[in-house]
């Protein structure tokens, strides 16, 4: 891939596009605190007075900010704002309804960007679509930067590194096991609806859905390892001897698993060729613990099933409006700040060395830690001096180190230890 630096000239070093929706506010909120106080920063959105009360809830720290209209559907103002930013962050979703024609605008004008899709046939579209336009122009297209994928993929990326370091040979079976309390947010809602509602317009798309390696670089040079499932019901300690209890589905598996095995093939495998990968969530130790885990994973598979199929009939999309959270929704500021998430990562090497990753932080992953993820991924794309690589990106793949000093020093936990 070319070579990729922070584009200059450029009127602004960041826009938020999306600022006046709920995790949007967030995040500006969040750059209100951790961005240099010399940053040029802009609010972005299809409405100027929404915008103009973002900036006036923010205060005094953000008059300065620039306000910048443009709209999803609107392809001259998405390229208009792309042109005039370094980065744009975008919180604007489901990205596979309102994503693409923005991401194809920076592809183009050689503008960075981040996102928080955990939508994979948004990203396999991204690929397909605007790939090789954003390696010729340099633009750093980063998708999933927020609880989904920036723990999963910095904590493998972080654990290759200690076996490079240690020399113990190349990654093998690898198992993320994911504590959180949090909410589900209607947005994260609404993105699994989008999808459902994209297989049911064109049953082959469930395959890429499907596939563990369909947003793979180069298909042929993955790793032969056989068949990878994202459904889990089993003991704990048959991962690791030091966990108790039972571990189940987890809902974000399906899309975190396939970022994780981009970023190996986007780094040139060197992961290995035996890197097996999945994640799973804690199910608890309680005696009930083994019937939560079973209807979680029962519970996941038949909500899916069900919703592709009322996804394919009006009667049945009316019905997941009435029932489902609405995008834009959120819980609280006690909720959001009484949530937290620890991600902890086993891995073994082909010499038999074993190392545990620990990422975690406070805040409800899916809003508080998110604004934090994000924020610093639009702050590391618009500052850092960042790896020679464009094109479609993942967290690990585009910002690596850099990012996980970020968010080391902005407060969470990101450790590898050697067992």
């Amino acid at each position: 891939m070319k070579g990729s630096s922070v584009p200059q000239d450029r009127e602004f070093d960041l826009i938020l596009f999306g600022a006046t929706g709920f995790v949007g506010k967030l995040t500006a909120e969040y750059l209100l605190t951790a961005a240099p106080t010399t940053a040029k920063i802009a609010l972005a959105g299809r409405s100027r007075d929404k915008l103009a009360a973002v900036r006036e809830e923010l205060g005094p720290a953000a008059a300065s900010w620039d306000l910048v209209v443009a709209d999803s559907t609107d392809a001259a103002s998405l390229a208009a704002m792309a042109e005039r930013t370094k980065v744009v962050v975008t919180t604007v979703g489901p990205y596979l309804r309102y994503g693409l024609p923005l991401l194809g605008a920076c592809a183009a004008a050689g503008t960075h960007y981040a996102d928080l899709t955990g939508e994979p046939l948004f990203i396999h579209d991204a690929i397909e679509q605007f790939e090789q336009t954003a390696v010729d122009s340099a633009a750093r297209i980063v998708n999933s930067c927020g609880y989904d994928s920036i723990p999963s993929d910095l904590s493998v990326y972080e654990i290759y590194r200690a076996s490079v370091a240690d020399n113990t040979g190349e990654l093998e079976d690898t198992t993320l096991v994911a504590y959180l309390k949090g909410g589900m947010s209607g947005g994260t809602i609404d993105s699994g609806r989008a999808m459902m509602e994209d297989i049911a317009a064109d049953s082959g798309r469930a395959k890429i859905l499907a596939h563990p390696y369909s947003l793979s670089p180069d298909r042929s040079m993955d790793p032969d390892v056989g068949r990878q499932t994202d459904q889990a019901l089993a003991r704990a300690d048959s991962i690791d001897p030091s966990l108790h209890g039972w571990v189940t589905t987890f809902i974000m598996a399906s899309h975190n698993t396939k970022v994780v095995r981009r970023s190996n093939g986007l780094l040139g495998w060197p992961y290995g060729k035996q890197f097996r990968y999945r994640e799973v969530m804690n199910a608890g130790t309680s005696a009930t613990a083994p019937l939560v885990a079973a209807g979680i994973a029962g519970g996941i598979v038949a909500g899916m099933t069900s919703g592709a199929v009322l996804s394919r009939v009006s009667l049945g999309r009316k019905l997941l409006d009435r029932i489902l959270p609405k995008p834009g929704t959120g819980p609280d500021e006690k909720a959001r700040r009484s949530g937290w998430f620890t991600m902890k990562t086993f891995a073994r090497t082909s010499s038999g060395a074993k190392y545990q990753a620990t990422f975690s932080g406070t805040g409800d992953p899916g809003y508080q830690a998110t604004a934090v993820l994000l924020g610093q991924s639009g702050l590391c794309l618009a500052f850092d001096e960042l790896p020679e690589r464009a094109g479609i990106l993942t967290p690990a793949s585009a910002m690596g180190e850099a990012l996980t000093e970020r968010l080391r020093a902005a407060g969470m936990t990101i450790e590898v230890a050697r067992q």
